[in-house]
């Protein structure tokens, strides 16, 4: 992808979620990856640009003059960018409802259908950034780290999309968790023929940025 088109992708997926109410601190934060050149683009959502670092830290590709915080913020998005190849998005932030996932354990279980088709089984939440890698090995789209929530996306649209349908799932748990209703979770047939499919599309983009390419966007969303 050329530098404009990737800049291109990068602020109009910024623009999105910001409309949408998901990036709704200064300090969220949205990279994506380029499989091609091995870089990802990273900004703030204060950020009317980004910039473009090596996700390797120790590569080549452009110095780091930044505030601690950000370079935590970028250590967050590498972590998740070697941990999960078939990972091209990811966004600190999330909506309103969802950021009261910590309030709840960190966790929501497994209720929706679209939740386990689309995002996965959500990662035990973590304190330790060495533990996230082992977190998000199951393949899941979401995950609570040191208090921040973390969405995950194998392109820019579905990285947009699991961020939306999180908030929409987080929106219907969280009052009836806070008002003590029972709740009961998907049946484990249900859970295990959706999240394979998951698991299939996630093993086809991990193939194909090894091979230095894009992940195809995926029908039936």
């Amino acid at each position: 992808m050329s530098g404009d088109a990737f800049r291109d992708t990068w602020l109009s997926l910024r623009q999105r979620l910001l409309a949408r109410g998901l990036m709704a601190s200064d300090s969220d934060s949205l990279s994506l990856r380029d499989p091609e050149s091995g870089q990802m683009g990273w900004g703030t959502a204060a950020d009317t640009s980004m910039q473009k670092l090596p996700i390797q830290s120790g590569a080549s590709g452009g110095s780091e003059t930044l505030e601690t915080s950000e370079t935590a913020a970028i250590t967050l998005h590498r972590t998740v960018y070697e941990a999960r190849l078939d990972v091209c998005a990811v966004l600190i932030g999330g909506g309103p409802f969802g950021r009261q996932m910590l309030s709840f354990g960190g966790w929501m279980p497994p209720v929706f259908d679209e939740q386990i088709r689309q995002l996965g089984r959500m990662a035990s939440p973590t304190d330790r950034l060495s533990r996230l890698p082992d977190a998000l090995a199951d393949g899941g789209n979401v995950a609570m780290h040191a208090g921040q929530l973390l969405l995950l996306g194998m392109t820019p649209s579905r990285l947009a999309l699991n961020a939306e349908l999180f908030e929409k799932c987080a929106k219907a748990w969280v009052p009836a968790a806070a008002s003590g209703a029972k709740l009961r979770t998907l049946p484990w047939i249900v859970r295990h023929v959706a999240n394979g499919r998951l698991m299939k599309e996630e093993a086809r983009a991990r193939e194909q940025v090894r091979r230095g390419l894009k992940p195809d966007e995926t029908r039936g969303y």
